[in-house]
């Protein structure tokens, strides 16, 4: 059992932090910018909250923060009540937000000038992941704050990998949804030329599923964009952020993401229909407006 505190309790870090207190059997303090909900959480486990990101830090020794872009994280970390203003020595800060590998960088400078260990762990999985306890996690950092958090990570993970120094658990995740990016897209067109075509669309993909052109996408959302039904998993919002985080790398390290650049501003057009909130599979009613 160890001490830990989680900095963020949104649809990601709420059961986050939950499956820390209970599958995990850590004592566990929150912290949200609205403490209303820090407080529901603190009443629903039985555990502290704090009114300050610097108050539930200190004195742990695992701190976790899932917020919601690099501002955000400066502020709950180097921020006037940041907590890394009262991290202790050799304690570790574990990043679950989906941010720049510029941050993370700095905020490894950062802890190791305060004398605590940081590593960048965005996560993948959307909402039911986190509430299911089976998120994979991608880590930048050292090997040994590493190994002694990896237990603790596993509470709420199904598969934790170490892709290298820091700043690498970023740029994995950056990977992650260039590759998501595509396949939606893909689905999408496929389903609309089906639907155009005349063809049963369930009929379809159960059995292109099984073949080459399978995948999580079509197995999970395809069901629920055939119906038109856009509230099942990661908002459109969130996907522009994480792209635009991924467009703004490429520019620094030279690659071509000329697919990722296309769909991001498909994406601006669904939230220009209003689908700010729908989620990441509303690229199909694009098609269909």
């Amino acid at each position: 059992m160890a001490s830990v505190a989680f900095l963020g309790l949104g649809v990601m870090g709420y059961p986050m932090a939950g499956h820390l207190k209970n599958k995990g059997g850590h004592d566990v303090t929150v912290y949200n910018r609205t403490t209303a909900k820090a407080e529901k959480w603190a009443a629903q486990h039985g555990d502290a909250f704090a009114v300050t990101p610097a108050e539930a830090a200190d004195g742990k020794d695992f701190v976790f923060a899932c917020v919601g872009n690099d501002d955000d994280l400066r502020e709950v970390t180097t921020g006037a009540k940041g907590a890394f203003r009262s991290m202790k020595k050799g304690a570790i800060f574990i990043d679950n937000t989906t941010a720049s590998a510029e941050v993370a960088r700095e905020l490894d400078t950062a802890a190791k000038a305060g004398g605590f260990h940081f590593l960048d762990a965005p996560v993948s999985g959307g909402q039911a992941g986190a509430e299911n306890g089976v998120l994979t996690v991608m880590v930048g950092g050292e090997q040994e704050p590493f190994e002694r958090a990896r237990p603790v990570i596993d509470s709420f993970a199904r598969m934790v990998g170490l892709m290298g120094p820091a700043g690498a658990g970023q740029l994995t995740k950056m990977i992650n949804q260039i590759c998501i990016a595509g396949l939606v897209q893909g689905l999408a067109e496929g389903i609309h030329f089906g639907k155009k075509a005349g063809l049963d669309i369930e009929k379809v993909v159960d059995v292109i599923s099984k073949g080459a052109a399978g995948s999580w996408q079509m197995e999970n959302r395809h069901k629920t964009m055939n119906a038109g039904k856009y509230d099942f998993g990661f908002a459109v919002d969130w996907m522009r952020k994480d792209l635009g985080i991924c467009l703004e790398e490429a520019d620094r390290n030279g690659a071509k993401l000329p697919v990722t650049a296309l769909v991001d501003q498909f994406y601006k057009d669904v939230q220009g229909m209003g689908g700010k909130r729908w989620d990441t599979s509303s690229l199909l009613a694009r098609l269909e407006k």
